[in-house]
């Protein structure tokens, strides 16, 4: 996959957006551990960024996935990744469901407004009991009259303590566990406050990733209109793990750059930093270290960028996905761990941005499905695993 001049064009934009109005608050950001959602978002929508592979009809580009996947990689010039991975779910994680099987009116109500970047939203899927194990989710909406009511719990919901709402699975039925579950548009606040039945449980403290507001939530009760339901009922879990494939190729082309950022920053250090009557950057095992992390980086690129051109020919990508996602959140730990033993006690200060992707960096092998997660769905595709059944 190459990038076009329109590729291009639209990443240097998003650079722009991200050097004036992102990076100059990171650190301001980071000590209050939540970002003004509405306020970054609205700036990206205004420029059309948030909607990029969105149907033109709804506010979006029409434009196809690589799109996508050049915004993420961008992404990774933001100077933390909190702010990064909650435009992601914005753009990528919540809204793909809605766009792809919602109906015009749903669309219209919801999807528009995300675009434009008027209304924050989340994805609403992990709960305390089942995180990786998507088909244990406990919450459940029963109908009554027109409306469906959902009580339950979601724990890890990235932006959920500014969403307007949420892209909520739930199940709706009986049966077999991957056949009884539905997405369900559900609207968070009123007049700005949490609608009745909701509450944030509490503000979740992560050892990194501290810009992005994470919350438990608890819902009582909540009604919905049944009109909320997004495509079919039943179909919610297949509607996730499709999903799923385009949020794991987001994570690996959005460590692209700020691992590549990582390593070259060392590099600079390296070249200044003096010990013995020479620079850091004249041992060779730094040399050596330095250009292992760079070509494992540039193999995780050929492995993303393949897996995107055959998403784009309409290909299974569940394997190279999957693959992607593992090497990602690999490289995250190992490549900012490296980098980090270079700088010293310089390395160990909350300041520092290799410190700051260092911390942030470890949630890539968890969230989204862990490692362990990606390496079960990989030992089935090889033939190596038995299916489960359930």
């Amino acid at each position: 996959m190459l990038y076009t001049h329109e590729h291009l064009e639209m990443q240097a934009t998003l650079k722009r957006y991200i050097d004036e109005h992102i990076n100059p608050h990171v650190d301001e950001w980071e000590d209050a551990e939540i970002f003004p959602a509405h306020e970054v978002f609205k700036g990206l929508g205004k420029l059309g960024l948030l909607g990029l592979t969105k149907p033109e009809a709804f506010g979006g580009a029409g434009l196809d996935y690589s799109y996508s996947c050049a915004m993420a990689e961008t992404l990774g010039h933001i100077h933390c990744g909190g702010v990064p991975m909650a435009i992601g779910v914005q753009t990528d994680m919540a809204t793909p469901a809605l766009a792809l099987y919602g109906s015009d009116e749903l669309r219209a109500e919801y999807l528009a407004p995300a675009i434009a970047g008027d209304m924050v939203a989340c994805i609403g899927v992990s709960e305390p009991a089942a995180g990786s194990d998507v088909a244990g989710i406990k919450s459940y909406a029963r109908k009554d009259g027109d409306d469906y009511v959902i009580t339950g719990q979601k724990m890890w919901i990235t932006n959920s303590l500014q969403a307007d709402w949420m892209c909520m699975l739930v199940n709706t039925g009986e049966g077999p566990v991957h056949k009884n579950k539905s997405l369900i548009v559900v609207p968070m606040r009123e007049n700005g406050k949490l609608r009745k039945g909701i509450e944030i449980g509490k503000k979740i403290r992560k050892i990194g990733m501290h810009s992005s507001d994470t919350g438990l939530l608890y819902f009582d009760e909540v009604r919905v209109p049944q009109r909320n339901l997004i495509g079919h009922e039943g179909q919610g879990f297949i509607y996730q793990m499709q999903q799923f494939q385009e949020e794991r190729l987001w994570a690996a082309a959005s460590a692209l750059q700020t691992l590549t950022n990582t390593v070259d920053w060392t590099i600079e250090w390296a070249k200044e930093r003096k010990m013995y009557n020479e620079t850091l950057a004249d041992q060779q095992w730094v040399q050596f270290k330095l250009v292992e992390m760079k070509t494992e980086i540039e193999s995780l690129r050929a492995l993303t960028y393949r897996a995107c051109e055959m998403y784009l020919n309409g290909d299974d990508v569940l394997e190279l996905a999957s693959m992607a996602k593992l090497k990602a959140g690999r490289l995250s730990r190992i490549v900012p761990d490296t980098c980090l033993q270079f700088w010293g006690g310089m390395g160990f200060t909350l300041e520092n941005k290799v410190a700051r992707h260092y911390r942030d960096g470890r949630l890539a092998s968890i969230g989204g499905g862990a490692d362990e997660v990606m390496m079960g769905i990989l030992a089935k595709l090889m033939g190596i695993a038995k299916r489960r059944e359930r």
